[in-house]
């Protein structure tokens, strides 16, 4: 009986011990290294760090309340409300009303927004559209609709106030620093700071993340591969990320008949298998597999004898091929041209920002359902989905989806991953529905 209450007794204390190693710990700083911007929209790893939106998509992809508490749809989803939180402020103490959320609302969105008009009606935000209005809540959690007040003395480094769980703190040497927001209405962060090294190339953050200088880093989509043997610490998300390529339907490429041309010239599992090392997913749809469950429907093999006989003997003009962003998507557009000259096209790789004929260009989704993706993915491209009610069935999203790629004016060409490495001493970090970190939630574990 005696030795069964001391074994009993030693099981309780190294339970004990277990919870208090595995319990998050509050301090020390977080370093964070990145080639871009961290306030670049979408997904720069600040802004949802500083700013909140009205609500926020859980790992899942459902809808969960952050600055506002509730809301309802009504008119047959042509009007929604939204209920505040109460208490909630921005950084520098400034109340959020729902006067300041509707001016950051109209400022980040000047046309072409989820909703028609958007107005403050007490402690409440109410959004109003001349057509239904059913994944609003869904769209409104796009890191596009964050809110932020403008700051009454801004600096380079601190433009725009937030209510989220960090605030700037300064900017210099290439480092944006974060410290914790003790007011946050969500609670305090665990790690007082975070400082973010910006416009660091991708082997000198890998050679920080070894020699203990970083704790977190980016790994590109065609650099998995080499982390993966390199037995980097990997935090990798699901297919958020679209390449694909846009098709002007003026000009040159007018004709249906050209652009369905460029779509069967292109050889889409030699850009997974060449440039991005077999981590893409080829796709001819618009929504990844596992959303949609019916992108097999649409053929991804190349078919150059079908790309000569759609050109049909037409010589237009050198198609420019846009192709801004990283090293990854330049040589994507390289190799699109390549393709292009084998079906009869002559065609040239620009790496500026002006829009050509041709744009190769990555959507980022912030998403886990079709109906909000496919929404999403179309307001991008400056129309709408329309649809009228709540969950449509797979038929109903593959019949928008096949109208529009039926215009040839978007071709779906990969889905790729967002992957992170990560050092020992971070603990309990996960990425969001975009792939974004979520470092709200994480700790260090030798903060002391």
């Amino acid at each position: 009986m005696l030795r069964r209450s001391a074994i009993s007794l030693l099981l309780v204390l190294i339970s004990v011990c277990a919870g208090a190693r595995t319990r998050p710990h509050y301090g020390g700083t977080l370093r964070v290294e990145i080639e871009g911007d961290p306030w670049q929209q979408p997904n720069g790893i600040a802004r949802r760090l500083v700013y909140d939106g009205l609500v926020r998509l859980d790992s899942s992809g459902f809808v969960q309340p952050a600055m506002a508490t509730d809301w309802k749809a009504e008119n047959n989803n042509h009007r929604w409300q939204f209920k505040l939180r109460p208490g909630v402020h921005f950084s520098d103490g400034t109340p959020v009303t729902s006067v300041n959320v509707v001016a950051s609302l109209n400022a980040s969105c000047a046309s072409n927004c989820p909703w028609g008009a958007v107005r403050a009606l007490g402690g409440a935000v109410v959004f109003t559209s001349d057509a239904p209005m059913p994944v609003l809540p869904a769209l409104l959690a796009n890191d596009a609709y964050l809110i932020a007040l403008p700051n009454p003395n801004p600096s380079s480094d601190d433009r725009l106030l937030g209510s989220g769980p960090y605030q700037t703190a300064g900017f210099a040497n290439n480092v944006l620093k974060l410290t914790a927001n003790e007011n946050c209405w969500a609670g305090r962060p665990f790690a007082d700071g975070i400082e973010i090294r910006v416009h660091r190339a991708i082997r000198d953050q890998w050679l920080d993340l070894s020699v203990g200088r970083a704790d977190l880093v980016e790994v590109p989509a065609e650099q998995l591969r080499q982390a993966q043997q390199n037995h980097m610490r990997l935090l990798t998300s699901g297919p958020v990320t679209l390449l694909g390529l846009e098709v002007a339907d003026t000009g040159a490429l007018a004709s249906s008949m050209l652009r369905g041309a460029i779509s069967q010239a292109v050889d889409r599992s030699a850009l997974s298998n060449v440039i991005y090392q077999k981590q893409g997913e080829v796709t001819a749809s618009l929504l990844p597999a596992e959303i949609s469950g019916y992108s097999f429907l649409f053929p991804t093999n190349r078919n150059l004898n079908k790309a000569h006989e759609l050109r049909g003997g037409i010589a237009p003009p050198t198609l420019p091929i846009s192709a801004p962003g990283d090293p990854a998507i330049q040589l994507a557009a390289q190799r699109i041209a390549l393709n292009l000259r084998e079906a009869g096209f002559n065609s040239q790789v620009t790496t500026g920002a002006q829009r050509g004929d041709l744009n190769l260009r990555a959507f980022a989704l912030e998403c886990r359902d079709g109906q909000s993706c496919m929404e999403e993915l179309l307001r991008m491209e400056g129309g709408t989905a329309g649809f009228a009610e709540t969950a449509p069935g797979p038929a109903a999203l593959y019949k928008v989806e096949r109208e529009f790629l039926d215009r040839k004016t978007l071709i779906p060409l990969l889905y790729l991953r967002r992957s992170w490495g990560a050092s020992g001493r971070v603990r309990d970090l996960h990425l969001d529905v975009a792939g974004t970190p979520d470092l709200a939630d994480a700790s260090l574990e030798d903060a002391p």
